[in-house]
């Protein structure tokens, strides 16, 4: 098992996939080196994110689901639990399998598929989508095409819930990522194609990190 620094470790493979300009490659190198034993996924948190925890409560959310960025599944794997028939995807095909593994016999459709050229036919098809830390995985040159995929993804009717990182600075640039945490207006931003903002919250966590928690809402009803 390697002894490197689990962020550190990240930030070497983004750099190497961003020097051949691929924002996202660095993803599959991660989750591939986690699968032999020679690196941890920093974000693996062993449970589903509180601030989803905490948005959902007890209720049957019910509909259909898709949770954008996957990464270990115990997102998705929470909102299968509350009714939701759930569509996750990951660029990572090593994640799709490590996540197939880990919950054999799952109702989740775990899924290869790339933000930044999504399947057509997932515009406008699902009730909730969950966009937890996927954006600002990417360099800030990349949020304004990957927050519009992730728009495009929401239902008439539908919500999205939104969960980053707050830039811990008013302008947000230059910050050596990954991450590179989102500034007020980019959370903002994803209210388009028809979304509107229901909620932005900005929440404490370890200092001098904040994250952020929106809810935003598509107009008319599902089909």
């Amino acid at each position: 098992m390697t002894t490197e620094d689990p962020d550190a470790a990240a930030r070497r493979l983004a750099a190497v996939s961003l020097a051949a300009d691929d924002p996202t490659g660095w993803f599959e190198r991660l989750y591939a080196a986690a699968a032999d034993g020679a690196a941890v996924v920093p974000w693996d948190r062993g449970a589903p994110h509180p601030l989803l925890v905490e948005w959902a409560g007890p209720r049957d959310l019910g509909g259909s689901a898709l949770v954008v960025g996957f990464g270990p599944g115990f997102d998705a794997e929470f909102l299968a639990a509350h009714g939701a028939a759930t569509t996750a995807f990951d660029v990572s095909p090593s994640a799709v399998a490590a996540a197939r593994e880990r919950f054999p016999g799952s109702s989740v459709d775990y899924r290869t598929a790339d933000l930044l050229a999504p399947p057509p036919e997932w515009r406008h098809a699902f009730d909730l989508v969950v966009e937890i830390m996927t954006v600002q995985s990417m360099p800030p040159a990349f949020h304004p095409p990957a927050t519009a995929s992730v728009a495009g993804f929401v239902a008439p009717g539908g919500t999205l819930l939104v969960i980053a990182t707050a830039s811990p600075d008013a302008g947000g640039g230059g910050f050596e990522g990954p991450p590179w945490p989102l500034t007020r207006a980019e959370v903002d931003a994803f209210a388009q194609d028809g979304l509107d903002a229901v909620s932005v919250e900005k929440l404490a966590s370890v200092p001098p990190w904040h994250r952020w928690r929106a809810e935003f809402r598509r107009g008319g009803v599902a089909p």
